[in-house]
């Protein structure tokens, strides 16, 4: 099994970016214990501030059994990332560490949304075992 892990913009800066909303884990410390909680799942963790590089992050998870993707700020406005989730044919689950929908106005529509089959938002960092959780659910693991 394998499962595809995308950060999006900013969240290399977790740890010391808002730590009131984000908490003060690193991504690094996310990505390592997600792998510690799910040893026997192949993750491949990407993050990147470039939107086109993650649109090419998008296309190569294609061979993957998944996909976790955390697009940050891209979720309000990176039509191309909906665009490059569209044709995927895995399970797609968009995270948000945060409550988006308790944030401000602008935060609360996602254009990815549309292309995922699953979104889970505010459950902190918890929120990428669950989504692993419902990625290993639909293959039947």
């Amino acid at each position: 099994m394998k499962i595809a892990v995308l950060n999006g913009v900013n969240l290399g800066a977790l740890g010391t970016r808002r730590p009131e909303i984000y908490g003060t884990l690193t991504l690094g410390d996310i990505t390592s214990g997600l792998a510690s909680a799910f040893p026997t799942v192949e993750f491949d963790f990407r993050q990147t501030d470039h939107e086109g590089e993650m649109v090419g992050f998008v296309r190569a998870a294609a061979s993957s059994d998944g996909l976790i993707l955390n697009p940050g700020a891209w979720t309000h406005y990176a039509y191309a990332l909906h665009d490059a989730l569209e044709p995927l044919e895995i399970p797609k689950v968009e995270v948000h560490i945060s409550n988006v929908h308790a944030r401000e106005e602008w935060r609360r529509h996602s254009v990815v949304s549309p292309a995922v089959s699953a979104v889970v938002a505010g459950m902190g960092p918890y929120g990428y075992h669950a989504a692993t959780g419902y990625i290993l659910a639909r293959e039947g693991t």
